[in-house]
């Protein structure tokens, strides 16, 4: 069983029916991924916070949609072997402006950062933002499978 934990503390307006709709997607796409008994962390944050993340971990002084942060540990738990595959930060600030700037819904821009950071933590890179890079490739596919979720609320 995976276990997802999302931090919206920046925004204390987030209903809890919009993180309940991220934990569920979030189990459906590891679960198309074939991965199991992962421990994920989410966090949503304003493009400020994600700016110093960048500039201290990156060396980059600019705002970005999303971080990955990976840990790529395993844990004993309860007899049971927990992966702890690193934390995911998201910028709902940048992810606004993004889905604007690309013209398309808030909400696939947010499932489309989801699946981009998990690949990060399951060892995937790319080089540049070309949609021939092989890691875009299979993010642009498994939003296309995973599709929508019809009651995921409108980004707060």
């Amino acid at each position: 069983m995976n276990r997802i934990t999302v931090a919206v503390d920046r925004y204390p307006n987030i209903p809890s029916s919009w993180v309940t709709v991220i934990r569920r997607y979030l189990i459906a796409l590891l679960a198309h991924l074939g991965k199991n008994n992962w421990d994920l962390s989410v966090v949503f944050c304003t493009d400020s916070d994600i700016r110093e993340l960048n500039r201290q971990f990156r060396g980059k002084d600019e705002a970005t949609d999303v971080l990955s942060f990976p840990l790529g540990e395993s844990v004993e738990e309860d007899g049971e072997r927990r992966y702890l595959p690193g934390d995911i930060v998201i910028s709902l600030d940048t992810l606004a402006a993004n889905a604007a700037y690309f013209n398309v819904d808030q909400n696939e821009e947010l499932r489309r950062l989801l699946i981009h950071g998990v690949l990060h933590l399951d060892g995937m890179d790319h080089a540049g933002t070309s949609l021939s890079e092989p890691m875009l490739r299979i993010q642009e596919t498994i939003l296309a499978s995973l599709g929508p979720l019809a009651s995921m609320p409108k980004l707060p």
